[in-house]
């Protein structure tokens, strides 16, 4: 169904969902109508007929009996390690309440590549959310080893939350600025 700029889904299945901002894991049922607010980097932020603002990752999303396919970058397998293309995966990670990825938000604070000894390689992100406490924490930093491991080269990636500096509006990107009006 069709509610002007959102759309209003009825479940296909029972999913999990992460309450936003909090964090705390949510049992979606079949059957249950959401509003589909954002979907981008295979996730999709919802509102739940009780008026929670939910995440449902891109594991879940057939619950909401979505046709077309999430675009995921594919990396092939075999050819040289290029850390461009790491960063190009972290463009892939969304905040689930506003539609700019975390390299343009401004939450990427380091993203640096150690060789191994195999010829592959560790990537190591320090990473910050837009507010202290932030519960989405966790599954951001989730999705971006999710999105990097898909780097040919890549055998290992560590994240790690920090909150020094703190976030400040100043760290976005000028694209991210323009999208949110903020010029």
């Amino acid at each position: 169904m069709d509610s002007g700029r959102y759309k209003i889904f009825e479940l296909t299945q029972s999913c999990q969902a992460t309450v936003i901002p909090g964090g705390q894991p949510m049992l979606l049922q079949e059957g249950e109508e959401v509003v589909v607010t954002q979907t981008l980097g295979g996730s999709a932020t919802v509102q739940t007929s009780m008026g929670y603002l939910v995440r449902i990752s891109a594991a879940d999303s057939a619950a909401l009996g979505l046709t077309e396919p999430v675009a995921e970058t594919v990396l092939v397998d075999g050819a040289p390690f290029d850390m461009e293309q790491v960063m190009g995966q972290l463009k892939n990670v969304f905040d689930p309440e506003i539609p700019i990825n975390v390299v343009d938000l401004g939450l990427i604070y380091g993203c640096e590549a150690q060789p191994l000894e195999d010829g592959t390689y560790r990537i190591d992100i320090k990473m910050s959310m837009t507010a202290p406490g932030c519960g989405m924490g966790d599954v951001l930093k989730n999705d971006a080893q999710a999105q990097v491991k898909l780097v040919s080269g890549v055998s290992d990636v560590d994240v790690e939350l920090v909150w020094e500096p703190p976030w400040g509006q100043d760290r976005m990107s000028d694209a991210a600025r323009l999208q949110l009006g903020m010029f």
